[in-house]
Order: C-alpha cells, then sequence, then structure tokens
C-alpha cells in the first residue's frame, strides 16, 4: 500500500465529493484525480525513471495540489522548495538531489533557473511547458505502476543550510502510511470534514493533505492570508481541523474580533512549529473554545510521535506537555550513555518505529550520528510524568550553563509569559567571562503596553530567584522568526552580542 493509493481509493469510491477548494478554484475527487493522473503519465513521459526527483517550488494553490498528487503517483520523490527561500538555497537544493524536473510558479521561476532541470510552470490553463498542458497532453492517461518497496523514499525535506551540502531528510513510503493512520485516528478525520491549510504546503501542513484525502475530506487552501483572513476562514469556512504556528495564534487573538467570532466546528486547533507558553494556550481556549491541540516531532520523525488532544490540553498541568507517545511510534529518553531513564528523568528525547526517516540524502555520516540502534536521536530535551506525558525542555544546545546551574529557556520563558504586557517571550544564553553562559531575554509586548526591562528582571527573580532571571532584557518590535513561524534564537544571540559591542543608544529594537 502506498500513500497515494489512498487518495486513489477515495477518489473511486465519491469522485463527486469536494475535494480542494481555493477561492473559486473547486475540484472534486474526480477532477482532481483525473488531472493529477494525466500529469503524472506527463511527467513519466519528461522522466520514466522511477524514484527521479521532482522538486514543487509553489506557494498554496490547486495546482500545487495537483503537481503534489502527481508527483506521488508517477512514483517520484517529492522535493518541496519554498519559494521565499534564497535562490542560492533553493539552487543548491536542485543540484543535490539532482533533480529532473521542477515544477514553479511562474514568479518563482529564477530561482530554479540554470539547474539543470526541466522547468514546468505551475498553470492549469498555459501551453506546453505547464501543468496544465500537460494535462491536456495526457487527457484520459494512467501513469505505469511501479512496485517499489516500502523503505524507498517517497519525499526528500531539507532540514535548513543555506551554505555547502543542504542536509535532505529521506522520508520513505512507510514512514508517510505510519503518519497517514496516526493522524486519522489522532484527529478522528472522517468524510466531510474540512481542513484549512493556511501554513506552506512544503512544510508542516503537507503531513494533513494525504489524511484529509484518505478519510474523504475537504482541503480549504489559502496562501499567505493576513490573521484576519484566517479567522475569518475558520468561522465562515466550517473548518473542523487546522495547522498553525504559535505567531499566527496569537495575533489572531489580539484581534478584537477574535472573542466576538463563534468557531463551532472548529474540533482541532493543531499548534506546532514551535512550543505554546501555558498561559497563551489557556487564553487560546477562552477565545477558540476546547479546540487546541498539538503534536511532537522532527522531519526525521515526521509530525506526530507524540500528541495531546483538546481534551489533554484542557488540564491545566499538562498544558506545558507535548502530549503521549502516538500509536505506531515508540518515544523515550536516554541519558549521553545511551542508557534508557525512567519517568521523570531529564534526558534526550530518542525516538524508533515505521515514522523514521531512513537517513539523510547522501550523508551517511549525518545519519549514523543521529540514528544509532534503530533509535533517532533528536538533540531535544524532556521527560516524561507519571501519565506518560511528555515535557520538553527545549534543545541540548539551548540549554544554559551559568556559574554551574543548569537553566532550561522552557523553565523561564512560560514564566515571563504571564506578564501582562508580554505577548511573545524568547529565553537564550550568551558567553560570559565570569559565568561561563549568562541568561538572557527577548519581548514583545501587547499593543499599546509597556514595560520596563528592569521590570521583568525583577518579575521573573520573583518567581524564579536570580540565577534563572535574566541579566537583561531586550524588546522587540517582533521577534524573529523564519518565513514559517519558527523562533530564530541565534538572531536574537548575534544581535545581543552586536548591541554589547556598540554603543548604547535606545532599549527598543525594532525588527
Amino acid at each position: 500500500m502506498y500513500p497515494i493509493d489512498l487518495f486513489y481509493r477515495q477518489a473511486a469510491r465519491s469522485p463527486d465529493r469536494m475535494a480542494v477548494e481555493f477561492g473559486d478554484d473547486k475540484r472534486s475527487y474526480g477532477a482532481l484525480c483525473a488531472h493529477a493522473s494525466a500529469l503524472a503519465a506527463g511527467l513519466q513521459a519528461i522522466d520514466p525513471t522511477p524514484g527521479s526527483r521532482v522538486g514543487i517550488c509553489c506557494f498554496n494553490h490547486v495546482e500545487h495540489i495537483v503537481a503534489w498528487l502527481a508527483v506521488l503517483a508517477a512514483g517520484k520523490v517529492w522535493v518541496p522548495l519554498y519559494p521565499k527561500n534564497k535562490a542560492a538555497e533553493i539552487g543548491e537544493s536542485v543540484v543535490f538531489t539532482e533533480m529532473s524536473i521542477v515544477i514553479t510558479d511562474a514568479s518563482a521561476r529564477h530561482l530554479v533557473e540554470g539547474t539543470g532541470a526541466r522547468i514546468i510552470i505551475a498553470d492549469a490553463e498555459g501551453g506546453a511547458d505547464t501543468t496544465g498542458g500537460l494535462v491536456r497532453a495526457h487527457e484520459g492517461a494512467a501513469p505505469r505502476f511501479h512496485s517499489l518497496p516500502l523503505d524507498a523514499t517517497q519525499a526528500i525535506k531539507f532540514t535548513g543550510g543555506s551554505t555547502g551540502k543542504p542536509k535532505g531528510v529521506m522520508q520513505p513510503y512507510r514512514a508517510w502510511n505510519t503518519n497517514i493512520i496516526t493522524q486519522i485516528l489522532a484527529w478522528k478525520l472522517k468524510a466531510g470534514d474540512r481542513l484549512l491549510a493556511v501554513a506552506p504546503i512544503t512544510h508542516g501542513t503537507s503531513t494533513y493533505l494525504m489524511p484529509t484525502f484518505a478519510s474523504g475530506g475537504t482541503l480549504v487552501l489559502r496562501d499567505q492570508p493576513r490573521p484576519e483572513d484566517v479567522l475569518e476562514a475558520l468561522a465562515e469556512e466550517k473548518i473542523s481541523t487546522t495547522f498553525l504556528p504559535p505567531t499566527v495564534i496569537y495575533m489572531m487573538m489580539q484581534l478584537p474580533q477574535a472573542r466576538r467570532t463563534s468557531f463551532e466546528r472548529l474540533r482541532n486547533l493543531v499548534y506546532g512549529a514551535g512550543p505554546m507558553r501555558p498561559e497563551a494556550i489557556a487564553e487560546a481556549q477562552n477565545v477558540f473554545g476546547p479546540c487546541i491541540a498539538s503534536t511532537y516531532g522532527q522531519t526525521e520523525a515526521p509530525q506526530i510521535a507524540t500528541m495531546i488532544s483538546a481534551e489533554e490540553l484542557a488540564r491545566p498541568e499538562k498544558r506545558a506537555s507535548v502530549g503521549r507517545e502516538t500509536i505506531l511510534t515508540k518515544v523515550a529518553i536516554m541519558d549521553e550513555a545511551g542508557n534508557l531513564l525512567p519517568q521523570g528523568e531529564l534526558g534526550e528525547i530518542v525516538i524508533r518505529g515505521d515514522l523514521l526517516m531512513t537517513g539523510y540524502w547522501r550523508q551517511p555520516e549525518k545519519t549514523a550520528e543521529t540514528i544509532i540502534d534503530g533509535w533517532l536521536h533528536t538533540g531535544d530535551l524532556g521527560a516524561f510524568d507519571e501519565d506518560g506525558f511528555l515535557f520538553l525542555k527545549g534543545r541540548s544546545k539551548d540549554l544554559i550553563i551559568t556559574g554551574g546551574f543548569n537553566v532550561y529557556p522552557a523553565d523561564v520563558e512560560p514564566v515571563i509569559g504571564t506578564h501582562a504586557a508580554v505577548a511573545d517571550c524568547a529565553v537564550f544564553g550568551v558567553p560570559d567571562d565570569k559565568w561561563g553562559e549568562s541568561v538572557h531575554a527577548a519581548v514583545q509586548l501587547r499593543e499599546g503596553m509597556s514595560a520596563d526591562p528592569d521590570e521583568i528582571i525583577r518579575f521573573v527573580k520573583d518567581k524564579l530567584g536570580s540565577v534563572k532571571a535574566p541579566k537583561s532584557v531586550a524588546v522587540y518590535d517582533r521577534l524573529p522568526r523564519n518565513n514559517y513561524g519558527k523562533l530564530q534564537k541565534q538572531a536574537l544571540v548575534d544581535d545581543h552580542i552586536a548591541r554589547t559591542h556598540a554603543p548604547k543608544e535606545d532599549e527598543k529594537v525594532s525588527q
């Protein structure tokens, strides 16, 4: 069984059911299947080799979904390329994975030119070298089936790196199948459910697409919407499930209309791509209702190694947790010597099971460092409570050792977040001649509110003591995040070092 088989099965059973909507562009399962199959046949005509790499460099729209399904149906390897990334990074990815074809938005064509790949423009109405042209040229055709082992690669996703070789995670068919069945069971997906996809398809949102199709749901697409637009879509489009980074949820909660809007159909507002503070979760529950949920995973173990349901997250003592291990995945805590630790002890989070990657594309040494005796070493620190709920302490590299004491940002950030004026915050360590490292913080204030940095430092000292209190607090207009909402702590460290070595002007940092 391959992931694409689940889509084909649903299309055969319910051809007239709506599969995807993007404004006025709406496709039924039957139409979407016909378009994807014809395009898959067209891709095989260009490159008949099974397992060859095809990149998709598109924003969120229906033709992106057609291309995505076609790549899967053609027995090829999907390589997502985010159009907002730098041209050098995208070009390096195309060359490194030896993509034979890249499907791209016309506006992003310049990012992939000169890489040696055949360029196809994602345009349903275009000519020969477009997805629409290939669909019309192969109308009614079906792609040739290739029998590949379940350990064969379905996707290569990059974990970052704009210099040197990118680190490409090879996700096999078995990992996708595991993710699909786990998502369906975890969120109780069913026919007629509507998934709102606003975060980029090239990233975490992609893990929700096939579970939606496999269960007969409808995918509602938005491309780079404002928080106001997301809020409106959640209410008016009868959305049952969505996946959002915390920063978007924070911005929506600050909108006056948020508390005047009803979200009766919303069962699963799943946050990911970063942690969400417990007090912010409580506020989100007040705004959106009992629907806030979360997962924990990595590109190497996509999306859902653990999950916490809306019902579980409603328990105040579990709001800092990312839930329990999912049905087909084993999660444990390990010490530096490779020993598994009991409940309550802190160590590195390790994962095993069919959800795991097979390795990094053409980087066997990196693979050997990451997967040891079947365990994926995540680099994240955490511990399980007595009920089997996992609590994260952050990345091991984020641990701050100051004067011989261990300070975990995950312990300090929730306290800063309870300050009435703070909308968002981050805690990080900086090298210090006296203490080895010192604790510092950055905050983003709520609109219309103010707070003195010294006041925030005293606030933390009163609750946690002087060791965990930040030595300084920088106030930002907006904390630095990447294109898909993940906080960039290294940028805060670099900015702190730059400012402390420059003449002091104003404590306010504009970003």
